[in-house]
């Protein structure tokens, strides 16, 4: 059993150095004395070969004797006369005398004696007793130690200092004692005031270390937090020791996970300003640590955000995931990251230090969440990446992705390729190339009605579908993987209006291809169509009445309504679909659009009745509406598609009129739309005979409900994909925003 120390044996007249140089001198089993062993008892309830106390051998000579059977009653004898000894070898070993010579009654040597089956549970039992016995010596010790120790370590000598130091730091490494030290505030005080004035760097080692134990303990990080111990420790951060560094952001560590109120005390101490330059080091597992430290301080905090900027974190990540391999420093670093992704701040820094090109090298790794994590931190960053050179090996992988089963990876992926096929040629025709058309197509198909992956792969195909050289490959390839049928499904009920919009735009676009036409049609595309105008206009109308907001998830109904009249536009140009939609009184709401207060609405339902004016019933029909009012108020509009479109129907329903209203037609037209170009009345004339002049679509200009730049890729390509952090709300919300995409953690 360790020596209990007296107070009498602390004689507090002596000199300071003789009260350390006499600590020093005790040879206690609690491993405070100097050169001992400082780790804890071991848990597996076996002694530490290292202690001379459990390792000394006890050793036992068994004797094996054959008796005959004349010789039975003497053997029975002796096995009872020996029972005694039998148990105290067994249960006892240590009491048994060197040499001593002791009967078996092992019969076979592969099945033990029932004596021999207690002797090692009650050997557990004995070592388990000793430790108890020695941690309870271990912290009456330390109690009363520390209000010597206290004293020592405010001392002036520094020599005192650093030896008071090393003591409390052995004390701190075994876990009785260490309890001891955390319930004395006056210790945790005086380590943290030795920590932050001393120059000496075993000293500065010996306190972080004592700092470190203690915060493994809800108690410990306690005393630290209200002793002052994080501003100090900040400091520590800018010591050349590496272990001084390691136990400084490990202590740090522990306080911005478990102790309320360290992130902000962290921050006040500047610890951010001290944290990203530490991205420089190079060993791993201090650099996850760090990281760590970064996301859990920049988490929700912006102005934490723009402070990593402005010390280069952006670049110390990426270079890090551009240069390490070890996986769980990667995975922290993509979580700082994927928080920095939604500061609009950072993400350009990101992308700019080749930060798409960094994160897309691990996209084929073996870690999941290394992988996720990469996924949604490329999903925020895509749509400050649409300009991007070098992502060819990126479009690649996430076209790949798309046959994954794991929904969150289809979520991600579909949004990535919707944003950085965005306004970039060249990404269109590559993905097209992939046969990312048919991959989309697929993942839809999977995605059966979760919305969150089926508008981004919506919105994917529309830009593939419109302005770049294989755009017309790709309108194509929807055909051939008999994907309109699929798309046109989504226009049913339930209506999730974003998909709708989509979706929309999409139609149009295969409509440009007149093979598609008829698919379209026979899908029942016109129909649905109609049906959505209808409603559509129908809801707008009803808020504009009452005043009210005019959003449903997030879309406005004047934007269903534009991209509804788009489509059908394009799909007036066959003979068959002109037909149908005649045939669904569409004309009186088309000539009611022509009295929009939006613009594109009026440009898109002028080119309807453009292209339905071509039947000569139905420029009647157009006609008996009174749609010649506001035609002739549109041909002095300043868009010029508008005027285009209102001067051509004009002059299809004129046809059969008198010379009168011919004449006061092309008096209207002289003065206004073609007074500054005489050669378009020539132009108008022709376009009226042969209805195949059409005016080229404009920017729709789409009131936006996210943050992220237009899209300018054709009719309604105006969606770029939202942001996350991880399983956290967006740091600021606007109403007029639909609701974002979350991910939650399984």
């Amino acid at each position: 059993m360790a020596v209990l120390l007296n107070t009498s044996e602390l004689n507090l007249a002596r000199d300071p150095v003789t009260k350390v140089s006499d600590w020093q001198s005790y040879r206690y089993d609690s491993g405070i004395q100097s050169g001992a062993a400082t780790t804890a008892h071991s848990l597996r309830g076996t002694a530490e070969e290292s202690d001379p106390e459990y390792s000394k051998k006890y050793t036992t000579t068994t004797t094996t004797t054959t008796y005959t059977q004349g010789s039975i009653p003497d053997m029975e004898s002796q096995f009872a006369m020996t029972r005694g000894q039998r148990v105290q070898a067994a249960m006892f070993p240590d009491t048994m005398m060197e040499g001593t010579q002791i009967l078996s009654t092992q019969v076979d040597l592969g099945q033990q004696t029932n004596i021999q089956k207690l002797s090692e549970p009650s050997q557990m039992l004995k070592t388990a007793i000793v430790h108890l016995i020695n941690y309870q010596d271990d912290a009456e010790l330390a109690i009363r130690a520390v209000p010597e120790l206290t004293k020592l370590l405010n001392d002036e000598d520094p020599v005192v200092v650093n030896k008071a130091a090393m003591i409390v730091n052995q004390l701190a490494r075994k876990e009785a004692s260490r309890r001891a030290l955390m319930q004395s505030p006056q210790m945790v005080a005086a380590v943290v005031r030795t920590m932050q004035n001393t120059s000496d760097m075993e000293t500065a080692r010996c306190t972080t270390s004592i700092l470190h134990n203690l915060s493994h303990h809800r108690e410990g990080l306690l005393s630290i937090f209200k002793s002052g111990g994080i501003p100090a420790l900040v400091r520590m951060l800018s010591s050349p020791m590496e272990s001084v560094l390691f136990y400084a952001i490990t202590t740090l560590h522990n306080l911005l996970l478990h102790q309320e109120g360290a992130k902000m005390a962290v921050r006040l101490a500047d610890g951010l300003q001290k944290m990203v330059p530490l991205l420089q080091k190079s060993n791993p597992k201090f650099l996850a640590i760090t990281t760590d430290c970064l996301q859990l301080l920049s988490y929700g905090n912006q102005e934490s955000k723009l402070i990593i900027l402005a010390n280069g974190g952006p670049e110390g990540l990426v270079y890090i995931m551009q240069h390490h391999t070890y996986e769980k420093l990667l995975w922290t670093t993509s979580r700082v990251l994927k928080v920095l992704s939604v500061c609009p701040s950072n993400k350009p820094a990101i992308v700019e230090a080749g930060g798409m090109q960094a994160l897309g090298k691990h996209l084929t790794g073996s870690s999941p969440r290394l992988v996720q994590n990469c996924l949604w931190t490329l999903r925020n960053l895509s749509d400050a990446a649409t300009k991007q050179d070098g992502l060819d090996g990126l479009l690649q992988i996430l076209v790949t992705q798309l046959s994954s089963t794991d929904l969150n990876v289809l979520t991600c992926s579909t949004g990535i390729l919707s944003n950085l096929t965005c306004n970039n040629g060249r990404n269109k025709a590559l993905v097209t190339q992939d046969n990312g058309v048919e991959s989309l197509i697929q993942a839809i198909l999977r995605a059966e009605q979760k919305e969150d992956i089926t508008e981004p792969a919506v919105c994917a195909l529309r830009h593939l579908t419109s302005r770049h050289p294989d755009a017309e490959l790709a309108q194509n390839a929807v055909r051939q993987h008999y994907g309109i049928p699929t798309i046109v499904k989504l226009l049913n009920q339930p209506h999730y209006w974003p998909v709708i919009k989509a979706t929309v735009g999409l139609i149009r676009n295969l409509a440009l291809c007149p093979v598609n036409q008829g698919p379209i049609r026979d899908a029942g595309a016109i129909t649905n169509l109609v049906r959505l105008l209808v409603k559509s206009h129908q809801d707008a109308q009803r808020h504009t009445t009452a005043s009210s907001q005019t959003y449903q998830d997030g879309v406005r109904m004047e934007e269903i309504v534009e991209g509804c009249t788009g489509a059908l536009h394009i799909l007036a140009r066959d003979p068959i679909n002109r037909c149908e939609i005649i045939g669904l009184q569409t004309i009186p709401l088309l000539v009611q659009l022509l009295y929009s207060p939006i613009e594109n609405v009026k440009r898109v339902a002028a080119g309807v009745l453009c292209e339905l004016a071509l039947d000569k019933q139905a420029a009647e029909m157009i006609d008996a509406e009174g749609a010649s009012a506001p035609l002739m108020e549109l041909l002095h509009s300043s868009n010029e598609g508008i005027a285009t479109y209102a001067a051509a129907v004009l002059f299809r329903i004129s046809e059969d009129k008198n010379a009168d209203y011919k004449k006061r037609v092309s008096v209207e037209l002289t003065h206004s739309l073609f007074k500054h170009d005489p050669g378009a009345w020539e132009a108008a004339q022709n376009m009226s005979m042969d209805g195949q002049m059409y005016v080229e679509d404009m920017d729709p200009g789409f009131q936006q409900y996210r943050t992220y730049n237009p899209d300018m890729d054709g009719m309604m390509e105006t969606d770029m994909h939202d942001m996350v952090d991880g399983d956290y709300l967006p740091d600021a919300y606007d109403p007029m925003m639909r609701q974002q995409y979350r991910y939650t953690h399984a």
